[in-house]
């Protein structure tokens, strides 16, 4: 049963939320300011005004476009606010408490991760490190596992991804695995507990052959996976495995 008002609340909050991790995700890689200064056109230089910037309307009225010199908006705008606002619609519509609370989140904080491994291969430790403690704060309320539990996943997370990093090295003399990675799986540890790890790996790894395949690059021995975000998108579906088990 889904609670209306809620996941309004939810989603609403979710596309203001999406508006600003949108620009978080294309000005950060770039060392470009994210909360200094008012948001302008990347085209022309046009101070935007508020009719310009209400997430995922502006977008549609402008048919993608600025208003002014006519400039593409980048359109991972309006993705990851409707992709945020989703996330907090159905988490706080089915479970408005603390645990729907936990979920959007997670969700919000994993979404802007994938897309940031995805196009950079960065998953920054400022927001890595946030995701791992909430797993063992508001996590409490949001997934059922014991306090103990989570730290043994999140240090069997992260000690595992990071053995296998220096064990590479060791052998190729190169880096193979970036220590985001191990720093994610070690939140999602802190978050699902120890239990939930293989399943996790497992299903990530599951969909980065997929995807590889179909990218025609399965074949290339330099080709470079972005684990990070196929370890973000498999975090629910390994709960749901979990505890459906």
């Amino acid at each position: 049963m889904i609670d209306p008002v809620a996941a309004l609340v939810g989603g609403v909050a979710g596309a203001i939320i999406g508006s600003f991790l949108a620009t978080l995700i294309l000005r950060w890689p770039q060392g470009r300011g994210v909360a200094r200064g008012r948001s302008a056109c990347d085209g022309c230089g046009r101070t935007l005004g508020v009719f310009d910037l209400i997430p995922l309307l502006s977008a549609v009225i402008q048919r993608g476009r600025c208003r002014t010199c006519g400039a593409r908006i980048d359109p991972l705008h309006g993705r990851v606010e409707a992709g945020c606002a989703v996330i907090g619609a159905l988490a706080m519509g089915m479970m408005p408490s603390l645990e729907g609370l936990g979920w959007t989140l997670m969700g919000w904080i994993l979404l802007t991760l994938a897309i940031l491994d995805w196009r950079h291969f960065w998953l920054p430790d400022a927001l890595t490190m946030p995701l791992a403690f909430l797993g063992f704060t508001l996590g409490l309320w949001t997934t059922d596992v014991m306090l103990m539990d989570r730290v043994i996943g999140a240090m069997a997370g992260y000690g595992s991804l990071l053995a296998i990093a220096i064990g590479y090295r060791a052998l190729r003399g190169r880096d193979g695995l970036g220590l985001g990675d191990a720093k994610l799986l070690g939140a999602l540890g802190a978050w699902f507990g120890w239990q939930v790890l293989p399943f996790l790996l497992l299903i990530a790894a599951t969909l980065g052959l997929i995807v590889m395949v179909l990218a025609g690059r399965a074949k290339s021995a330099t080709a470079r996976v972005p684990l990070g975000s196929f370890l973000a998108l498999a975090a629910m579906p390994a709960w749901l495995l979990w505890i459906s088990r």
